[in-house]
């Protein structure tokens, strides 16, 4: 019997590939997708293809609307940094305050519900704009918050975040979507589409996709490029 683990989806290529991976590991997929006021809502619509492409067990959308408290470029109506130095000492404005604090703690209660002890975040600490909730040890010290937070956890389980993508590239993160045939084209990643839903193409989101599939050597079904 597969075990369960629930999967924080955006419907960006990062957490489509990390969910993908946690499948080819035998787990049954519980993915959660949540609107927070994002400016780039988009990424919902393409969370539940991705969601259908997976077959997950269940998809949950809830609103957790972040945007009530602005301080991030993505939540509110201040312009999102484009053809900036990728720079990951420089915390752009497009990071969104404790998200990803608040993403796990969400999934994590649904794991308890659940009764799964594993939980699946696409962060990546290589290629990725700086943000600290995608760091190694805020992964490693959210697990161990777990344990203390939870009914179960002070009963003696154990929880689990798995963040298989953390010390991949972004071509390596695509080179193994690709190997589990996955289709990038269903994904979005723009911080900062056009009314038509068109990526800017100049965003860091934008320059990270390009160059990962660039360096990968795989066309993006996104982009044509």
């Amino acid at each position: 019997m597969a075990s369960d683990a629930v999967v924080l989806l955006s419907g960006g290529l990062d957490s489509y590939t990390a969910a993908a991976i946690a499948r080819s590991e035998g787990f049954r997929l519980f993915a959660l997708t949540i609107r927070y006021g994002q400016r780039h809502a988009q990424e919902v619509t393409a969370a539940r293809a991705v969601a259908r492409w997976l077959d997950v067990a269940a998809h949950k959308e809830i609103d957790v609307p972040l945007s009530a408290f602005g301080g991030s470029s993505l939540t509110s109506d201040a312009p999102v940094p484009k053809d900036r130095p990728m720079d990951p000492d420089v915390i752009p404005s497009t990071y969104v305050p404790a998200r990803n604090t608040v993403f796990l703690s969400l999934a994590l209660a649904w794991a308890e519900v659940l009764h799964a002890r594993d939980i699946v975040i696409g962060v990546n600490a290589l290629d990725y704009s700086g943000y600290p909730d995608c760091r190694p040890e805020f992964i490693a010290a959210f697990e161990h918050l777990a344990t203390l937070a939870t009914a179960e956890g002070v009963q003696g389980a154990r929880f689990r975040i798995h963040a298989p993508l953390q010390t991949m590239t972004k071509a390596d993160i695509i080179r193994k979507g690709v190997e589990l045939g996955l289709d990038y084209g269903l994904t979005h990643s723009c911080y900062d589409p056009d009314p038509s839903g068109r990526a800017c193409g100049r965003c860091d989101s934008c320059v990270l996709r390009a160059n990962g599939f660039a360096a990968a050597g795989v066309a993006d079904p996104v982009s044509g490029r």
